[in-house]
């Protein structure tokens, strides 16, 4: 008799705990379940913790979906595109207070690493621009005009050299514009150039905000 009441004893103090503390203990347990599933989501995205993409949050958005128009959206950058702007950060090429001394710091694994990364993120509307609709219909118009699908791709979605433009940051569109206008940003082919410096300041204002306003597609 004795021993059989030793033995429940512990199962007494159990769901006496359980009792005392079941909602807090539930809690603990989908806690931990929560973020065991959310580390494993991290590490299949791309291996294990630290990743390089991490530092980029800040500034591009989670998944490189940027939230500020001043910023670009890297997701569902062309890879080569990403690696190549990276190089020209570290190099100067592409002066940049932030991104020169970052890119100097990243090894050639790590730029193609980062770089494969954001190309297979899903790119995500830009739904936090509001277009003017003169500026709109306008920068349709010069977009069409101008034949940015060439290099750019019929979804302006890029591919190789050529950057995603759809759904990219107003502002971020405009400064490269104006970057490209007054030569302190050039491309390969001179094609960028020859537009922007074509185009007026209203003219960059419209195209932007057509460009900012395109929803990204799948390629």
């Amino acid at each position: 008799m004795k021993k059989r009441i030793w033995l429940g004893i512990p199962g007494v103090i159990v769901a006496g705990l359980l009792a005392y503390f079941g909602a807090d203990l539930v809690g603990l347990y989908r806690l931990d379940r929560y973020i065991s599933a959310s580390a494993a989501v991290y590490e299949a995205n791309s291996g294990p913790w630290p990743h390089v993409s991490d530092v980029c949050i800040g500034c591009h958005g989670a998944k490189g979906n940027s939230l500020h128009q001043g910023y670009p959206s890297l997701a569902g950058q062309p890879a080569p595109y990403v690696a190549a702007q990276l190089h020209k950060f570290a190099s100067g090429e592409r002066p940049n207070p932030t991104m020169g001394p970052l890119a100097m710091t990243m090894s050639e694994t790590e730029i193609n690493h980062l770089a494969d990364h954001f190309a297979r993120q899903p790119a995500a509307d830009n739904r936090y621009f509001a277009p003017d609709a003169a500026l709109l219909a306008k920068g349709k118009d010069l977009v069409a005009s101008g034949n940015c699908v060439a290099c750019h791709g019929g979804k302006l979605m890029g591919h190789d050299q050529f950057p995603r433009l759809a759904g990219q940051g107003y502002d971020y569109l405009l400064a490269q514009f104006d970057a490209f206008a007054d030569g302190a940003r050039s491309d390969p082919t001179g094609m960028m150039q020859r537009i922007a410096t074509a185009a007026s300041a209203q003219d960059r204002k419209a195209m932007a905000t057509y460009l900012a306003s395109l929803a990204p597609q799948k390629k």
